[in-house]
């Protein structure tokens, strides 16, 4: 199920070509004809690209010309940075000093050679687009617009709460019953709930988290989210900030272990243990003999996909989640695709709704995703469309409902599924907020906008509302915090990588291709398993918190094969300085020095990232100045 993005990435190349700014570039450097004969052929290409990635999975052929399509694309926004890049070393130089401007006259970045050196590289993305043009019309490719996509007014937004959950009062009842009963014997009780991905585990765990019954039952209530691969040292990390809101990152496991006893002893506490996949028996006996301090009546709820973890860690029988109830179903649906009581305006898309609600075989999420993605239109034949689209009759496995998110997905305008498929290069189960993510997609040019005056931090905010309003982002946290946590729910980040396959490199995925966005962990993954090929790379996100790798040395090499990087996150890399060689970075637009204790000066080189933006150093406490060189 790969994506390509050349639509979205072709679009956003054409808008660069066509803005005004560009226009002055090009007559500056006189290689406006040029740029024309590049507009020309990408909007020629473009304008059959739609058709050609709806038949994509019919053809490797075609696949592998969509493909190079994409990378000259990418090439010709490069180009096209470097000549915003240029633009700005020019109005440097007019404040600048006669020496300054004698040396750059003698450099490679003098307006000659620069001049001479473009002219070759766009000469040569030309005659690229142009065998790429060439070979379209074997495929036999039709003109296609943006036809399906259901958009939405601006500023707004339809959120849906975790407590409006339908048809689970029973499995709500069994859960808050376990956690009330009384029990011999001094284990602390345990109860699996199982069920498949999108069912509706999290949300039933969550409803019983908030009741006023449950809070005033316990003395402390703990939500973990657990990650694959049930970190020990993690895990305690997280039940400490739950319970107390105290960060212990840097603490050994000794330490940690001291303050989780002191946090839990006595205590009654409910613990909820939210997907666990871990079917090592060990690990889990470990994890269990450190909650031992809490008082009688302590309870742990789990919530899993898989039945071995149900056996090793369950005390008690585990309660099976079942699909929703069709009536159910179609009740959840209705409520998100209509206003209240406005469904009896509209028999004829009620009607249809109950055929889409019939594909969807119980699923909350995929309920809960396609109503909110239909509550924006009235217009019959989008309906019909998601109905009767072919994604349903794709053959797959029993219970997946990557079909219903991909439907939605489809129905994204193309300015968000660049932004969302983004997000696949962060791990499992990462919380962030807007402050966090809408710098990065800035980085990336991927904010777009029909209005000039428009701020980029309200077009980001106007994204990530959108993205929340058709539940591919979750909040974390209640909606009156001004910038609120949200995460991906994993099946949803699941459908982010099906269509990034090839542009990100993430935890425990790996990309054969030109990979674009990285996520690098050298606490769990060695230095030698980076990508062979960073030379496309334009995001890297490097972290290090044991300290493991020598990361100066290896920063600097990772520099000198990614000249292209738009986003450079270091944080949480133990580092005590940066590499001279990060001046070579010149479309670097974001860099994160976040949580690096022991970094005390920057590089004077620094201050030639003409093109920095974005530079974060929140808790790196030792930070006071530049380095002199």
């Amino acid at each position: 199920m790969a994506e390509f993005f050349a639509f979205e990435i072709a679009g956003k190349v054409l808008e660069k070509l066509g803005s005004a700014a560009y226009e002055r570039i090009s007559l500056a450097w006189g290689v406006r004809e040029e740029f024309e004969k590049l507009k020309l052929t990408l909007a020629a290409i473009r304008a059959v690209v739609l058709d050609a990635e709806q038949q994509q999975a019919r053809s490797l052929e075609l696949s592998l010309w969509l493909q190079r399509f994409k990378d000259a694309c990418y090439d010709v926004e490069d180009l096209i940075d470097e000549f915003e890049i240029q633009a700005l070393r020019r109005l440097v130089l007019k404040r600048g000093s006669t020496g300054r401007k004698v040396r750059h006259f003698f450099s490679g970045s003098n307006p000659w050679a620069f001049s001479f050196r473009m002219g070759y590289k766009i000469k040569k993305a030309n005659e690229i687009l142009n065998e790429v043009a060439a070979e379209k019309a074997k495929f036999h490719l039709t003109e296609k617009h943006e036809t399906n996509v259901i958009r939405r007014e601006r500023e707004t937004y339809s959120f849906v709460k975790t407590s409006s959950v339908i048809g689970r009062d029973e499995a709500k009842q069994h859960l808050v019953n376990f956690l009330m009963n009384p029990t011999d014997g001094e284990d602390i009780p345990v109860l699996p709930t199982v069920g498949i991905g999108g069912i509706g585990k999290t949300t039933l765990a969550q409803l019983v988290f908030n009741e006023e019954s449950v809070k005033s039952h316990f003395v402390l209530r703990i939500w973990v989210c657990v990650t694959e691969d049930f970190d020990i040292k993690q895990l305690m990390i997280k039940i400490i900030k739950s319970a107390t809101g105290r960060e212990c990152k840097d603490m050994n496991k000794e330490e940690s272990h001291k303050v989780l006893q002191d946090c839990l002893n006595g205590k009654r506490f409910f613990m909820v243990l939210d997907d666990v996949w871990n079917e090592d028996k060990k690990k889990w006996s470990k994890l269990k003999d450190l909650l031992c301090g809490g008082a009688q009546g302590s309870r742990i709820i789990v919530t899993t996909r898989s039945r071995k973890v149900a056996t090793i860690i369950g005390t008690t029988p585990q309660y099976d989640l079942e699909h929703l109830s069709y009536e159910n179903c179609l009740s959840l649906f209705l409520k998100l695709a209509f206003k209240e009581g406005e469904e009896k305006q509209h028999d004829n898309l009620v009607r249809i709704g109950e055929g889409i609600v019939q594909k969807c075989k119980g699923v909350a999420l995929a309920v809960k995703t396609l109503g909110s993605l239909l509550c924006s239109t009235r217009v019959q034949h989008e309906w019909e469309l998601l109905r009767d689209s072919e994604l349903w009759k794709l053959k797959q496995k029993e219970n997946d409902i990557l079909p219903a998110l991909k439907l939605s997905y489809d129905h994204l305008p193309w300015y968000l599924k660049q932004c969302f498929a983004f997000c696949s290069v962060f791990p499992k189960d990462f919380e962030f907020n807007a402050l966090f993510l809408i710098p990065l997609w800035m980085a990336n040019g991927f904010l777009q906008s029909p209005y000039e005056n428009e701020e980029p931090e309200d077009i980001g905010n106007q994204y990530i509302q959108e993205l929340l309003s058709r539940s591919f982002f979750q909040q974390v946290e209640e909606e009156h915090i001004l910038f609120p946590t949200l995460k991906m729910h994993d099946l949803v980040h699941d459908l982010a990588l099906s269509v990034a396959q090839n542009e990100v490199n993430s935890c425990n995925h790996y990309s054969t291709g030109n990979v674009r966005h990285l996520w690098f962990d050298l606490s769990k993954q060695d230095a030698s398993q980076l990508p062979k090929n960073l030379g496309c790379l334009q995001s890297l996100f490097l972290l290090d918190e044991e300290g493991k790798a020598d990361k100066e040395s290896l920063i600097a090499e990772v520099i000198s094969r990614s000249k292209h990087l738009r986003v450079l996150g270091l944080s949480e890399c133990s580092l005590e300085q940066l590499p001279n060689n990060i001046s070579y970075l010149k479309q670097l637009r974001y860099l994160s020095l976040a949580e690096n204790g022991n970094i005390k000066r920057l590089p004077n080189s620094i201050c030639n990232l003409q093109s920095l933006r974005t530079l974060t150093f929140l808790d790196a406490g030792e930070l006071k100045s530049y380095q002199k060189t």
